[in-house]
This record gives C-alpha cells, sequence and structure tokens, in this order.
C-alpha cells in the first residue's frame, strides 16, 4: 500500500484556518472527528488537536473530508 503524501503547513496555516472554519460553523472537535468517522476518515480528536495546531501534517483524504464536512472550499481552507 502506498502511503499518502502529507501536506505541510509551514507557508499556509491549513490548521488554524480549519479551526476558524470549524468554530464560525459551531461545530467542536469531537462533533468533526465524528463526522470525519461516519465518512469512513480514521481520525482521532487528538489528531485534530495536533493538525488545527499545525503540530501534525494533514493528508489530502483528511483534508477533502473536513472541506465537506465544513461545507467550505479548499480556497477557504488554504488561504
Amino acid at each position: 500500500m502506498v502511503e499518502e503524501q502529507k501536506i505541510k503547513q509551514d507557508e499556509i496555516h491549513i490548521g488554524a484556518n480549519i479551526r476558524a472554519l470549524r468554530k464560525q460553523r459551531g461545530i467542536g472537535q469531537t462533533e468533526l472527528v465524528r463526522i470525519l468517522q461516519l465518512n469512513g476518515v480514521d481520525m482521532t480528536r487528538e489528531a485534530l488537536v495536533k493538525i488545527e495546531r499545525g503540530i501534525q501534517h494533514i493528508s489530502a483524504t483528511q483534508l477533502r473530508a473536513i472541506r465537506d464536512a465544513l461545507h467550505t472550499t479548499y480556497d477557504e481552507m488554504l488561504k
């Protein structure tokens, strides 16, 4: 199995943008993780916390699932 490439959060603060979008929509971390898991994306709350803090890279699959769960666009997440 090929490991999925991770997206670095150096220049772009993806995690901070995800956190802001999630809060704007009134969705808690646990709720977002539950939505992702129901959509087949294996993620823990701890992983989401690390992604939002920019400590952990995010995979393309996770990014796409979060985009869909938050009903947003890649542009909003990557600005």
